[in-house]
């Protein structure tokens, strides 16, 4: 993902949508461990700016494109055509399609009654969850308690962590440098908040057409107008500059 220092930067993408990766996580299994980044336009700013956040990305083992709108972009402006698979969009499937009772599922992020409603349309599911502190990620021993709880409560399916970028990232690299934890990690951002109804989805068709920033800049203009109308542009940017290459999704052997 990692061009030279002063060279443009190449990224690569999976090439899966949300049901083609179904089967992906599905067949992943509890004797390995991976994790899953889920890059945004954000995403991409923080990686072309953050040596860190890159190296957050090198280990990852699957790289999906978490924006409609970079799609769009991508397909103008670099005639290169890449599948969408949103975190969120993701995290609601493996719920209600490959989730079974009797699964070891870890939530990191989140309020008790969120996981509660989870756990409350999901019988029969092992949902764990740990919530760290506001600003864990600089507290050394904070972020240690939240790896021993990971690897402790493994091994397990899927562990959604949910505390936004970079900080989730942060935290799935460590685990996977760390090699204690088994089973497949997925970053998925607000993805708990989505499913509970403590945000709103944009409507489909703004969904469809790439304009899903705009429905959360009209409802959270504090908080969202800084990344999207002053950060945000520097995408534009980078990407005249950066290249962009899909991975072919591999196939799924058939007694996966």
């Amino acid at each position: 993902m990692i061009g030279a220092e002063g060279a443009p930067l190449r990224y690569t993408l999976d090439d899966y949508d949300v049901s083609g990766f179904l089967r992906v996580a599905e067949s992943f299994g509890q004797d390995r461990l991976g994790y899953v980044v889920t890059p945004n336009i954000d995403h991409f700013i923080f990686l072309h700016e953050d040596a860190a956040f890159r190296e957050y990305y090198r280990h990852a083992a699957y790289v999906l494109l978490d924006s409609k709108l970079a799609a769009m972009l991508f397909l103008v402006l670099k005639r290169r055509r890449f599948a969408v698979c949103r975190g969120s969009d993701l995290t609601v499937a493996l719920f209600h399609q490959s989730i079974r009772p009797g699964d070891n599922i870890l939530v990191v992020g989140g309020q008790p009654a969120q996981i509660q409603m989870l756990q409350d349309r999901h019988p029969g599911v092992i949902l764990r969850h740990y919530n760290p502190p506001m600003g864990f990620i600089r507290d050394t021993r904070e972020v240690e308690n939240l790896l021993e709880w990971v690897e402790a409560s493994g091994p397990f399916r899927f562990c959604f962590v949910a505390v936004g970028a970079p900080r989730q990232e942060q935290v799935a690299a460590a685990l996977m440098a760390r090699g204690r934890a088994r089973g497949l990690i997925l970053c998925v951002g607000g993805a708990i908040d989505f499913m509970t109804g403590a945000q709103k989805r944009a409507p489909l068709w703004m969904q469809a057409s790439g304009l899903e920033w705009l429905y959360r800049l009209i409802r959270q203009p504090r908080r969202l107008a800084h990344r999207y109308l002053v950060r945000g542009p520097r995408f534009f940017r980078y990407l005249l500059t950066d290249e962009f290459a899909v991975r072919p999704a591999v196939p799924i052997r058939a007694d996966a």
